[in-house]
């Protein structure tokens, strides 16, 4: 992280926060009103960083890819970067006090750690997803485990046999860790996936508990037992507050903590949020669509919570090819909500050039797919009881044989 986070510098994309800052509240809300990187030299005693890819642009650069292609240069990845283990780490009493976690909002149930990795290992596979944490005490969080995902399972696996998950959290790593720890990828592929955006190669460390880790400012090594505790409210990605519930216990046995520590905190429901949360998602909407048509780019947009909206941008050969593009976007990112297709002379990313799609391309007798009673995203507030919300594609493309009649005017 602190390569990346002096690159940044000498590209003038970080703000130094000299000034003395409350990592509740104050914090945090610094971190809205910007996308650029803070870096606080004075959080409650520590050094500590918001908006590390806040934007598409630092996420770009984070990974050495161009921001608009992301979607189409990650759709070729194969996960097989090399991870080489360095050592054991050597652990101190953990002491979540040392660090300065921060209360983001007024409604939150507590101080909660939002940047930190979960790496979990059983039967020699090794995960790795972000889960936001409830600070219960100075050794244990409250975990939002989501059911049906790689942690979840692996837990409740470990519970079947009467054990605990070995676990370890890193806070304060590479944006490439971060990216390939967000995104779906084959079982047990996220670190050859982080090495794989590294250029190839990955350094990791043992932790006493058998689990491995990348390099980071700070590592917490315990365990997922039996034990549960209440977990929210919380803002999510929507900037809503998520529901209680009850949520696995990781008590920590250890901590290392680097000299002069970094500590890295995400906004809930912020921009490095969305960031976080879509675009690993585009990759594979981008390998679904393109088995249906010709898929030029993916986007899930800010105004749709990073999350809830696509934009996907075709080159339509039939007539049908923009509803194919639909429907397997929908299978692709099953927490779709709104999905807009898009001829390549449009610029997915420009919202009033989709919105120009739509106000002149599209007829709603024709043009608009509603699928009702599908899944919906447990994040959306209009979601049923039930779990079921109503899905819409719009094809917002051109129809074809009828193309003149489309064609804008321009001087070049």
């Amino acid at each position: 992280m602190r390569e990346f986070l002096e690159m940044m510098r000498e590209k003038g994309q970080v703000i130094e926060v000299e000034e003395s800052t409350s990592p509740q509240y104050d914090a945090p809300r610094m971190a809205a009103t910007t996308n650029k990187i803070l870096f606080f030299h004075r959080l409650q005693g520590s050094r500590g960083v918001m908006n590390l890819t806040a934007s598409r642009e630092t996420l770009g650069e984070g990974l050495g890819i161009p921001w608009m292609s992301i979607p189409t240069m990650l759709a070729r990845s194969c996960y097989e970067g090399r991870v080489t283990e360095e050592g054991t780490l050597s652990m101190r009493r953990p002491n979540l006090s040392r660090l300065p976690i921060m209360r983001h909002y007024p409604g939150d149930a507590g101080l909660y750690i939002t940047g930190g990795i979960v790496f979990s290992q059983l039967d020699g596979i090794t995960n790795a997803s972000i889960h936001r944490m409830l600070v219960l005490d100075d050794r244990k969080v409250a975990a939002r485990l989501v059911e049906g995902r790689h942690t979840y399972l692996m837990h409740q696996k470990a519970r079947e046999r009467g054990e605990a998950l070995p676990v370890a959290v890193a806070i304060g790593v590479h944006p490439a860790v971060i990216f390939a720890s967000c995104s779906r990828v084959p079982e047990g592929k996220e670190l050859p996936f982080a090495a794989e955006l590294r250029r190839g190669d990955l350094r990791v460390n043992r932790c006493p508990n058998g689990v491995l880790v990348p390099e980071a400012e700070i590592i917490l090594q315990g365990s997922i037992g039996a034990e549960t505790a209440p977990e929210g409210p919380f803002v999510d990605i929507t900037g809503t507050y998520d529901i209680v519930r009850s949520q696995p216990v990781i008590e920590f046995s250890g901590m290392w903590i680097r000299k002069d520590f970094i500590y890295h905190g995400i906004l809930p429901g912020g921009n490095e949020h969305k960031v976080l949360m879509g675009v690993p998602y585009e990759p594979k909407i981008y390998r679904a669509v393109g088995e249906v048509t010709q898929v030029r780019n993916v986007v899930l947009t800010g105004g749709g919570c990073g999350y809830l909206h696509a934009v996907i941008q075709i080159k339509k050969s039939t007539q049908g090819d923009a509803k194919n593009a639909i429907i397997a976007a929908f299978a692709a990112h099953t927490s779709l909500k709104h999905v807009v297709v898009v001829d390549d002379d449009i610029d997915p990313f420009d919202p009033q050039e989709v919105e120009f799609a739509i106000a002149t391309r599209v007829r709603g007798d024709r043009d608009i797919l509603v699928i009702s009673g599908a899944r919906g995203s447990s994040l959306d507030p209009s979601r049923l009881p039930d779990g079921t919300n109503v899905k819409v594609g719009v094809d917002a493309t051109m129809e074809l044989g009828r193309e003149e009649k489309f064609i804008r005017a321009r001087w070049v």
